[in-house]
């Protein structure tokens, strides 16, 4: 904060003068050399880079296991430190020990690659991405304090699940999965859904509630993000081609697993944000199925779409979610624009159906900063 925009507040009759020379005086205290930090920054990643720079022009001059000891080497010094140092880093800067226990995942997910070109092997991406799961998941997720952590878990098990799910079809779709498998990979796809009721579960009961609070989040908009996909691929009609080939099972099989989860999560956090929490999760799960006979017809899988979000802006504002209902409304918004162009598309080419087009760009988008202010909860309420 400026002791520019302090004198300012002073000035306007905001603050009095004792508030003005407490706030300024903390400033001062907590002032923070940014240039000063910025120039080390600079420093420090010219110094990084030269490294880096040196080892890779004499990469295949070093011979692959010691390349592979000082690799082992990182991650073992790193583990150390996070085990026997972790709580008195984290008592300086939690975010040095956020940092530290990044970069070791980080570490441990780049050993298998390099492991492989030692030794000149290949495998499905998911197994190496299964092996780092296995082995790294748990220390994010018991050490775990913020975004990074949260999304490396999750985004990895999203990441490992579709290249399984690739593997096991072939890729682009060249092999005939059978029934069987079809619904075991949709299984598998919408099984990081199942970190919400997880999170949910651990929220009261660990102490980092904000790391298990970004997980349920995350898992949330998996599912969400999954569900509008589904209305999308539906809008173009893409079910049935071959590249997307999907089926009613299919999507049965992923709607149950946000439902289920969705239960979960209320179960766990009885309270309105669970219940908000949860009813989102089962909507999503609920539209999944909706959404595949819907296929081609653009309207009223849109109209689906943005039954969807309507949903999800009616939940956050009984929970007091004034972020999230701002964003289902610009995302509804922007479905209408979408979808305005998709019925309109021979107006497109004349100047006539253009300006309609900008003058209902901009309706729809005076339109949805109206409702977000008029009707958006007047503060965040508890996150999601």
């Amino acid at each position: 904060m400026s002791a520019r925009k302090i004198a300012l507040w002073h000035t306007a009759g905001l603050i009095d003068a004792d508030t003005r020379d407490r706030l300024l005086a903390y400033e001062s205290a907590h002032a923070r050399p940014l240039a000063l930090w910025a120039v080390f920054g600079i420093g420090a990643l010219a110094i990084a880079l030269g490294l880096v720079s040196v080892v890779a022009a004499n990469w295949e001059d070093i011979p692959g296991l010691v390349r592979l000891g000082a690799h082992l080497g990182l991650i073992i010094a790193a583990l150390a430190a996070l085990f026997l140092r972790e709580d008195r880093i984290a008592a300086k800067s939690p975010w040095a020990a956020e940092a530290l226990l990044f970069v070791t995942a980080a570490l441990g997910l780049t050993f298998f690659g390099h492991l492989g070109q030692v030794y000149q092997t290949s495998s499905p991406l998911w197994r190496p991405l299964a092996v780092w799961l296995v082995l790294f998941a748990p220390l994010l997720l018991m050490m775990g304090r913020s975004w990074p952590s949260a999304l490396a878990v999750l985004g990895t098990s999203v990441w490992c699940a579709w290249e399984y799910s690739d593997a096991a079809i072939g890729y682009n779709g060249v092999r005939d999965p059978g029934m069987g498998l079809l619904l075991w990979i949709a299984f598998v796809t919408a099984l990081p859904v199942a970190f919400a009721p997880l999170a949910a579960a651990l929220r009261a009961r660990s102490a980092r509630p904000d790391f298990w609070r970004r997980m349920e989040q995350l898992a949330l908009a998996y599912a969400v993000a999954g569900a509008s996909f589904a209305t999308v691929i539906a809008s173009i009609g893409e079910f049935g081609t071959g590249g997307l080939t999907q089926n009613l099972a299919n999507m049965a099989v992923s709607g149950a697993v946000a439902v289920l989860a969705g239960v979960g999560v209320v179960a766990a956090r009885p309270g309105i944000s669970g219940r908000m929490t949860g009813a989102i999760l089962i909507g999503a799960g609920i539209t999944a199925p909706l959404a595949f006979p819907l296929d081609d017809f653009d309207v009223l899988a849109a109209a689906l779409f943005m039954a969807l979000w309507v949903g999800i802006a009616a939940a956050a504002l009984v929970a007091g979610w004034r972020g999230v209902f701002q964003l289902a409304v610009a995302v509804i918004a922007l479905r209408l624009i979408i979808l305005s162009f998709e019925l309109a598309s021979d107006l497109l080419l004349s100047g006539f159906g253009l300006i309609l087009s900008g003058v209902l760009i901009l309706g729809v988008a005076w339109g949805a900063v109206r409702v977000s202010k008029r009707f958006a909860p007047p503060s965040e309420g508890e996150s999601a």
